[in-house]
């Protein structure tokens, strides 16, 4: 399946009004916006991504607008795309395809194999260098301790699950099956999980990040780190905009904040 970007063009979002008062002056809808755009795809649905998240999808063929709900904080730009997409994938969210490298949030995502060599009782601590070039390994993030196996049925071994109904030696039954997990990184035919986490809001710089694995004895596994990995947090959402001026010729539109 995949997201179709081109042909759709003239995006806009308004802001939807609660209340509107005598004078016209009105008071804004928190969490919701009505999405416009034009498309050459009449005959395709279109989805509506928000931050790079699947926010909703046309209720038929070329309908051109959407009402969708954003985040409550009005502290960073929101960050709204339209796709057309093929009826068979209308409703399917296909966020996987999207390219987010070009706009950060000032957060990092950090990818884990949960390989079943890891202990049955582990658990992995995140740390950082905190921009300073140098990991610090005394102090993991706050809130960064993953269970590696939340649900027992999903480490493979004897005796592990439902002793025997499944192969000699691998009891296992949640297992992600074949093409079901990460793909060639795990056993034929039992493709492997991968445990993902986030940091929380960093400042603008360059950042490393490490991973340990600690068992329930207290034994630790070497840092397992990242290259460096830049951070820019988004912009802050701008706020009373005034028309300064705007050129019929150019078709420039030149707007001051205040």
């Amino acid at each position: 399946m995949t997201l179709i970007s081109n042909g759709i063009e003239k995006v806009r979002a308004f802001e939807l009004p609660c209340g509107i008062w005598a004078d016209g002056d009105y008071s804004g809808m928190p969490w919701l916006a009505l999405v416009k755009w034009k498309s050459c795809w009449s005959d395709m649905f279109h989805q509506v991504y928000v931050n790079g998240r699947y926010a909703g999808t046309t209720t038929e063929a070329g309908q051109e607008q959407l009402i969708v709900q954003t985040p409550l904080s009005s502290e960073a730009a929101v960050r709204i795309e339209v796709f057309a997409v093929d009826t068979k994938a209308a409703d399917e969210d296909l966020g996987s395809e999207l390219d987010l490298s070009g706009w950060q949030s000032g957060r990092a995502k950090i990818s884990l194999l949960r390989s079943q060599s890891l202990p049955i009782d582990g658990t992995i601590e995140i740390y950082s260098d905190n921009g300073t070039g140098e990991i610090d390994y005394n102090n993991p993030f706050d809130s960064s301790v993953i269970n590696i196996w939340p649900s027992w049925q999903d480490k493979t071994g004897f005796g592990m699950s439902s002793f025997g109904l499944s192969d000699f030696g691998r009891d296992w039954s949640a297992g992600a099956g074949f093409g079901k997990g990460r793909f060639g990184q795990g056993q034929f035919g039992l493709d492997t999980d991968i445990i993902e986490w986030t940091s929380p809001q960093l400042q603008a710089g360059a950042y490393k990040f490490a991973a340990k694995v600690k068992d329930q004895a207290g034994n630790q596994s070497d840092g397992s780190e990242t290259g460096q990995i830049t951070l820019t947090p988004a912009p802050k959402a701008a706020e009373q905009l005034l028309v300064a001026c705007f050129d019929k010729q150019t078709n420039q539109l030149v707007l001051n904040i205040s």
